[in-house]
């Protein structure tokens, strides 16, 4: 619609600029008939003579005018004009050399200005700070900058995060767009306003610590929004009076070395206690997440900053906010989070950390290196430690169950946002009676069969939510049995106690039924990455990396050899099928399949091997994807330079073919397991080790098309009994 009528808007804006219909009016103010200035900032277009014109800005300083030169308009100033600013005093002093600039939203101005100098007159500094101007020096002022621009400032870089150089250049083009009268440069004085530009009712120095932080309106403060009662509450009313506490760091924001650092307290108690060892990550995504410290510091004072929040309305708590000059260190954040606790008096603490599982550990033992006053009583406070949802996914199976929002009692999800919470409340209430009525059901139907196993689980999480050291109801238990290695020593047992019997089966001193059984299944794994190996050389291959290939090709072909005679040894029969065959394949019983030449023995060792690597090569894969959930929400959360990037594209390949490999030994293993289940009579295997499709890799957080976040499905492997295991990934 715009577009018919683009000619008008842009007619009726080059009228603006020259004098348009009025060429031949008057004054409006007293009827001169040469009326020649307009002001900008006032409403309307009228000109007015220079007396009207100073009258009418009399309390207004600090609008801008044009002077109509009879073909244009050119900029003039009030000052030029006469004009004098505030009341008229009998004993005037003029500003330093009768040159004052006054910064306001409008640009900057020259004005012109006297001070009072009676004998009882303050000083020129409260004379300014008295007519809401804030001085830019105490030592003979010569520039101010309005009380309102400052406020204005400090809004915009809060929630704009202008910086003070682009708005400072921005009043200087609002002045002169042009440069035909460049303005002298005064930012170096508009910054030191900006610092000082603070101020607290009781005067500087009686501000405590802490005192300038904005405190968060809901948050629960002593004396403010608490009750007189709070403490008082009944255990199901308690949880009310909770405080939500987040921790983070920005990894983005960076701080050059300078000459003067204001926070020495802070400083000098990280520089007593560098010598503190830090514990090493044991939880699988956080290996991953020490990329970032890989960065260089070279000049930097900080290359991070640490927070602590209120979660709920993400506003920064007193004492909250410090440099991290190497790392997201513990001893940094505890000082921040001790700092911070030190101002609030509730007894429930929630605190919410992307990597609380490892940080919480001797959380206690290293506060006990803290001065006593910033030593909190936790044993007379309930802390609950929590990992925020976006990054439990990439957290081991043991994180996501003991630090998950889901499964704690009297928390529930976490919004501050007075819409988004309402919004939520409307649509939580109508399905609070659904789910409800859903769980009723669900009761009904396993009450019947699993009366006390349902009796038994509920008393399992009643005792938790009282008691967290007790027993994770929602952990999985992991059965070793399921792993190679410990069918392996079942197995060797089971030849021991034959070997004390007399009943041994072994033909060779060197090699048992079952290590003739597990090499073969060595030698296959080597025989797939060999194979994975070649298809990635390339045909530009050099000679040294072709050579490499096939001198572990040999060395696996000499290994086969060798293990094939000890082969023969046991089943003679192998070295007739083997004449028709490649010297590489190794006929274990899955690949011999229902004939006779393998008998039972044989056939249940491969069986307890096959699953035990089916299960190990599941895990392998879970662990793998948690892996890549990790170093994808790392690189895309912090990481914007090419080299990192790069880095982090090479970790994400690497664990691309990681994934393949698993993936592939596990259809291997399930393949050999099809084949002989009939064989030793096997059952109901099918359904844990289900076939792997390519939609079934995927991570928990990952989505098919079509589905929602309140709608997914998880893929069969994340539900696989024993596929969750505790252990470092990357």
């Amino acid at each position: 619609m715009w577009l018919k009528d683009h000619a008008l808007f842009l007619q009726e804006m080059l009228r603006l600029e020259g004098r348009g219909d009025i060429s031949a009016e008057l004054c409006s103010g007293c009827g001169n008939p040469h009326p020649e200035y307009q002001c900008e900032d006032c409403f309307g277009i009228e000109l007015h003579c220079s007396s009207c014109t100073i009258l009418a800005h009399k309390n207004l300083p600090l609008h801008r005018l044009q002077q109509w030169n009879g073909d244009h308009f050119e900029t003039a100033s009030l000052k030029n004009l006469g004009h004098t600013l505030g009341h008229t005093c009998p004993n005037p002093q003029c500003a330093f050399n009768d040159d004052f600039i006054i910064i306001d939203s409008h640009g900057v101005h020259e004005v012109s200005l006297d001070f009072c100098d009676c004998t009882l007159a303050t000083t020129h500094v409260q004379q300014l700070l008295r007519m809401s101007l804030f001085p830019s020096t105490t030592a003979d002022p010569k520039m101010a900058a309005t009380f309102h621009l400052l406020e204005e400032f400090h809004l915009l870089s809060l929630e704009s995060k202008v910086s003070a150089y682009e708005f400072y250049y921005v009043l200087m083009r609002r002045s002169d767009n042009t440069g035909i009268s460049p303005i002298k440069d005064r930012y170096d004085s508009f910054m030191r306003m900006i610092r000082e530009w603070a101020h607290d009712p009781n005067g500087i120095d009686t501000t405590t610590e802490g005192a300038c932080a904005v405190l968060c309106p809901a948050c629960l403060q002593h004396g403010r929004n608490l009750p007189s009662n709070w403490r008082e509450a009944p255990p199901t009313k308690c949880w009310l009076y909770g405080l939500f506490v987040a921790i983070d760091a920005n990894f983005r924001l960076k701080c050059k070395i300078v000459l003067k650092d204001s926070e020495i307290t802070y400083k000098a108690f990280l520089n007593g206690n560098s010598d503190i060892h830090q514990e090493k990550y044991t939880c699988s995504s956080h290996n991953a997440v020490n990329m970032a410290d890989t960065k260089s510091n070279r000049g930097l004072a900080a290359m991070r900053l640490g927070t602590i929040n209120c979660a709920c309305h993400n506003m920064k708590l007193p004492m909250a906010v410090g440099d991290l000059q190497k790392g997201e260190r513990y001893i940094n954040m505890d000082y921040l989070f001790f700092s911070t606790l030190w101002h609030t008096t509730v007894d429930i603490l929630n605190i919410s950390y992307d990597i609380a599982c490892q940080w919480n550990k001797n959380l206690w033992h290293r506060m006990m290196s803290f001065p006593p006053s910033m030593q909190l009583n936790h044993d007379a406070k309930k802390i609950t430690f929590f990992v925020p949802k976006f990054h439990l996914p990439a957290h081991i199976q043991q994180c996501q169950t003991n630090f998950s929002f889901n499964f704690a009692p009297s928390v529930g999800k976490i919004t501050g946002l007075r819409h988004t919470m309402l919004r939520k409340m409307k649509d939580a209430l109508p399905e609070l009676s659904e789910h409800e009525a859903a769980l009723d059901d669900l009761e009904e139907g396993l009450k019947e069969e699993y009366s006390d196993a349902l009796s038994r689980w509920k008393g399992e999480v009643e005792a938790w939510e009282r008691d967290p050291s007790q027993p994770n109801p929602y952990e999985c238990s992991i059965e070793s049995e399921y792993h190679p290695c410990s069918v392996c020593l079942e197995l060797a047992k089971e030849e021991a106690v034959e070997i004390e019997l007399g009943g041994s089966h072994a033909l060779h001193e060197d090699c048992s039924l079952s290590t003739l059984i597990s090499s073969g299944l060595e030698l296959e794994e080597q025989q797939r990455r060999l194979t994975v190996d070649k298809a990635a050389l390339g045909i530009h291959a050099t000679d040294t990396q072709e050579g490499k290939l096939v001198q572990c090709s040999n060395s696996l072909q000499h290994c086969i050899n060798t293990w094939t005679k000890v082969q023969e040894l046991y089943i003679s029969m192998l070295a007739s099928l083997r004449q028709d065959k490649a010297n590489s394949v190794l006929l274990l019983p899955s690949q011999v399949g229902g004939t006779a030449t393998y008998g039972l023995k044989f056939q249940t060792i491969e069986w307890k091997l096959r699953y035990a690597q089916a299960h190990d090569a599941l895990r392998a894969l879970h662990s793998n994807l948690r892996a890549q959930t990790a170093v994808l929400k790392h690189k895309d959360r912090f990481l914007r330079s090419q080299g990192a990037n790069t880095r982090a594209c090479n970790t994400l390949k690497g664990i691309d073919a990681r994934i393949e490999a698993t993936s592939s030994q596990y259809q291997d293993a399930h393949k050999a397991l099809v084949i002989l289940a009939p064989l030793v009579n096997e059952t109901g295997w099918q359904s844990s080790l289900q076939p792997l499709n390519r939609e079934d890799i995927r991570e928990m957080s990952d989505l098919l098309w079509g589905q929602t976040e309140g709608r997914r499905k998880l893929s069969w492997i994340l539900n696989m009994h024993g596929v969750l295991i505790t252990e470092g990934l990357i």
